[in-house]
């Protein structure tokens, strides 16, 4: 039996007040969409079957790039970080997994956290690997770079540290694994940029070759930071011929904040998903560069033209289609459980409202060069309010009508401040 964080006789409560209010909103706009040749009860099962998976380090408080302010009852431990995530499951009913970070989330007993996990209902999504910043006890700095590193040992050790998290990752039961390098250079003429790619490429080779036969690896890019002149995996392209040369379990995950601003991140996710190397998805959004601000806050309607993309080529069963989604936040200014629930609620926002494209007139207005009516046709979609299809979803499937109002009703926050030391001080950087 699922061990649950928050008393269900609260979450109950909570829910009776609003479900009658609930019962009519979703009542009508069944009928609305209805008119429009739409099942709502098919969404709503499309939108019940869907999860998201939370970062282990998003319900720890995140920071600037020159300080960080701790938060109440900030998580101590992967097991705390299990608790919060369970809370984020336990009330939207859309988070059932969780993707640990090595070696942040490190443990001696992989058994007993494989075991809390299960007793809390989780499950562990894709592994990710940190090469970004030097460790203690590490006997080799990357300063200057990980895989792609000048110095052969260095390189070794990175590779090296991108198996233990495969290792890992086989006794927890995920199935992939996420490499982010922050290798790159400040100053031209610091690197040589194809032999720097080429290290990078032989690295990952070596830990391609370890993956299990049901395993993927996801290789993310981003334009910059740290390196602010060049950077090793820096765009679409750079990360397209990596998954090409790596092989069939190599696949390109696309972080929205990795970009810059403007850029058309949903025809990158149409080409990858044409060529059949879309692995997933870091969800976040921004205004300037990779801000890592919640999911849907700044351009919602960017996240849903994605999700029109992918709802595309889920309807036409596009070949080898199965992307991974994951939230990736830094929370500085809110209650980093509260911004994560808010978060996994705005993907599935959009992930319903994809749903209701015409599709068929779509593809008649494209035909017929109608740009207007095409335009208007997804704009139908995204102006459409489908609150009452998520929080039915959610009451169904036993979780709150209103995850935040239920969550601040239960004291959860207040309760675990008093059970985890306070942390003091600030720390540079964001988590």
């Amino acid at each position: 039996m699922t061990e649950l964080k928050i008393e269900a006789a609260l979450v109950a409560a909570e829910n009776d007040k609003r479900r009658a209010a609930l019962k009519a909103d979703y009542h009508a706009l069944g009928e609305q969409l209805s008119r429009r040749g739409i099942d709502i009860d098919a969404v709503k099962r499309k939108v019940a079957a869907y999860g998201v998976a939370v970062p282990s380090w998003g319900v720890g408080t995140g920071g600037t790039r020159f300080a960080r302010y701790p938060g109440k009852g900030e998580p101590r431990n992967i097991f705390d970080k299990l608790e919060d995530c369970a809370v984020i499951q336990q009330l939207t009913r859309a988070t059932p997994t969780v993707s640990l970070h090595i070696p942040w989330d490190k443990v001696a007993d992989l058994g007993a956290l494989k075991q809390r996990g299960e007793a809390l209902g989780l499950g562990f999504d894709a592994m990710n690997s940190n090469t970004f910043q030097d460790q203690p006890g590490q006997m080799h700095s990357y300063k200057y770079g990980s895989l792609s590193n000048a110095d052969a040992a260095t390189r070794a050790q990175a590779v090296e540290h991108n198996i233990e998290c495969i290792e890992i990752g086989e006794k927890l039961g995920s199935k992939a694994l996420t490499v982010w390098i922050g290798d790159g250079s400040n100053f031209p003429g610091q690197v040589n940029f194809t032999k720097a790619f080429e290290r990078y490429l032989d690295s990952m080779k070596a830990v391609y070759a370890r993956l299990p036969d049901d395993w993927r690896i996801f290789s993310e890019h981003k334009m910059f930071e740290p390196a602010f002149y060049s950077t090793v995996v820096q765009d679409w392209g750079t990360n397209l011929l990596i998954a090409q040369e790596l092989g069939p379990k190599a696949f390109c995950l696309v972080d929205l904040g990795h970009h810059a601003p403007n850029t058309n991140i949903e025809m990158i996710v149409a080409r990858l998903i044409q060529f059949g190397k879309l692995g997933g998805f870091h969800f976040n959004d921004s205004k300037y560069g990779d801000d890592d601000l919640d999911t849907g806050s700044i351009d919602p309607y960017r996240l849903f033209l994605v999700f029109n993309e992918l709802v595309d080529a889920e309807t036409r069963a596009a070949a080898g289609f199965d992307p991974a989604h994951m939230l990736d936040q830094s929370h500085n200014v809110t209650d980093p459980i509260e911004s994560l629930m808010i978060s996994a609620t705005e993907v599935s926002r959009a992930y319903a409202q994809a749903l209701l494209v015409d599709r068929a007139a779509l593809a008649g207005y494209q035909h017929g060069n109608d740009a207007l009516m095409g335009s208007e046709t997804l704009k139908a979609a995204f102006r459409t309010d489908v609150e009452p299809i998520l929080a039915m979803a959610r009451l169904e499937n036993g979780g709150a009508i209103s995850p935040v109002s239920c969550f601040r009703a239960s004291g959860y926050r207040a309760k675990v401040a008093a059970e985890r030391p306070a942390v003091t001080g600030s720390g540079g950087g964001i988590v």
